[in-house]
């Protein structure tokens, strides 16, 4: 595990939201994801919720998936908020404030999001919970779930943001990557519905797309801690199941990964 505390303050902080994608997907995909994997793999962890919406909580008030082993003591959060009465981890980031989010920015970060999925567009009060943990939040709609070039357009628009953004000014950037998330079936010529295989395009498509946001972020004066991983999976007919939101293996286990730019 790292030490949090001595990563948070010195590095700048990239968290990226692969929305639905599932665990055997990833694994399948791992060779044909340079940028995601590199010489790296995925790990097998739990998620907190079976949709984005419920999920999304956990993770800001620090709360990563867990990993999918009975092993307590690799059980360690990287954050956590201090005063719970809970016996925390030498190397785990304590932060006073409700979530996260907050407690970055109140160490100096600015914190933006880039949103995907429906629950970052803020077309209602619903869809701007997740958006107004931060500071700068943004959703076009050539970003969401129906665009095929949604990635790019995110990163697109994450790259103009970092040209304004001081380069010795600390970041916490998070990406809500919408192209895995259903319908993903135009990653596929002449597919007439979502399925793992296209499930799998979609991530290799997202992988290539995610390429000139790493590049820029190791071109910052920070090296950059960067989170990686699914808030849920999804069913394409196992045992009968469809979609997410939902109690199936398929959907509780996601993949997960932390490096450095």
């Amino acid at each position: 595990m790292p030490d949090m505390n001595t990563i948070v303050g010195s590095h700048d902080l990239l968290m990226i939201t692969l929305d639905t994608l599932r665990y055997d997907v990833a694994k399948l995909e791992e060779t044909n994801c340079p940028n995601l994997c590199g010489t790296g793999s995925w790990e097998k962890r739990h998620t907190p919720g079976s949709f984005t919406y419920a999920a999304h909580h956990a993770f800001f008030g620090g709360f990563m998936p867990t990993p999918a082993n009975t092993d307590k003591a690799s059980h360690v959060r990287l954050f956590h908020s201090r005063n719970t009465g809970l016996k925390t981890h030498p190397h785990t980031w304590l932060f006073d404030t409700p979530d996260m989010v907050s407690g970055l920015a109140a160490e100096g970060y600015r914190t933006v999001c880039i949103g995907g999925v429906i629950f970052f567009t803020k077309k209602n009060p619903l869809a701007k919970v997740l958006p107004g943990y931060f500071q700068q939040s943004y959703w076009r709609m050539n970003f969401g779930v129906t665009n095929p070039r949604s990635t790019e357009n995110q990163v697109q628009h994450a790259l103009k943001l970092l040209k304004q953004i001081p380069p010795e000014e600390k970041l916490f950037l998070f990406l809500n990557v919408s192209a895995i998330h259903g319908p993903n079936r135009y990653f596929i010529e002449g597919a007439k519905e979502d399925s793992i295989e296209t499930q799998r395009a979609a991530l290799r498509y997202v992988d290539q797309a995610l390429g000139p946001l790493f590049e820029a972020m190791r071109e910052r004066t920070r090296p950059t801690f960067c989170l990686a991983f699914s808030d849920h999976g999804t069913a394409y007919g196992e045992d009968g199941y469809q979609g997410h939101r939902l109690a199936h293996d398929v959907v509780w286990n996601v993949p997960y990964r932390e490096f450095v730019l």
